[in-house]
């Protein structure tokens, strides 16, 4: 188990306060946040997710059920209504896969703010570029989707915030519109 570490002292500076000591709390605090986050996150899905697939269980009998009727207008409709919410509930698993994404960049997130508090935490690394050359090596490695790869590529070129995100929803789209090139 770690040991417990001084708690902050920026109500209360003397000559040991450390601005380093403040920035890597300030890092764990946002660390715990994302974690928090995550694990909230990872239980109301899985509930969903539960819910979803008990509903085409129920959805499957009362298709299963209406195919032995007679013919008639109620028959149908409750076939076509079957198949609408089916496609429904399809649309719906799909649209969670955004889940799966945002848990990997929160993820990434908790990494990156994991592995930055322990450099600055350093002191022998602290001033090292070649330490800071390697984080920021290590946090690309990690991007698997180009848009945050441009992002985090421009950030590191100066860009502002708001501009690295226009350059990723550029890539996005870009990718978007050649992947829809390509199905025709």
């Amino acid at each position: 188990m770690p040991a417990r570490k001084i708690p902050s002292d920026a109500f209360n500076p003397d000559l040991d306060w450390s601005q380093i000591r403040e920035t890597v709390m300030m890092l764990n605090v946002a660390l715990s946040q994302v974690e928090r986050s995550m694990s909230e996150g990872d239980e109301s899905v899985d509930a969903l997710t539960g819910l979803f697939t008990a509903l085409m269980g129920k959805l499957r009998v009362v298709h299963t059920a209406s195919e032995s009727l007679a013919e008639s207008d109620e028959k149908t409709a409750i076939l076509e209504n079957c198949r609408e919410i089916s496609k429904m509930v399809n649309d719906v698993i799909v649209a969670f896969q955004f889940y799966d994404r945002l848990t990997q960049r929160l993820a990434h997130v908790g990494l990156n703010l994991s592995a930055l508090a322990d450099l600055i935490n350093d002191r022998h690394r602290l001033y090292s570029p070649y330490e800071w050359q390697g984080l920021q090596e290590m946090i690309k490695s990690r991007y698997y989707i180009e848009a945050d790869r441009r992002m985090f590529e421009a950030i590191l070129e100066g860009a502002g915030v708001k501009e690295a995100l226009e350059i990723g929803e550029e890539q996005r789209h870009r990718e978007k519109r050649e992947k829809n090139v390509e199905m025709f």
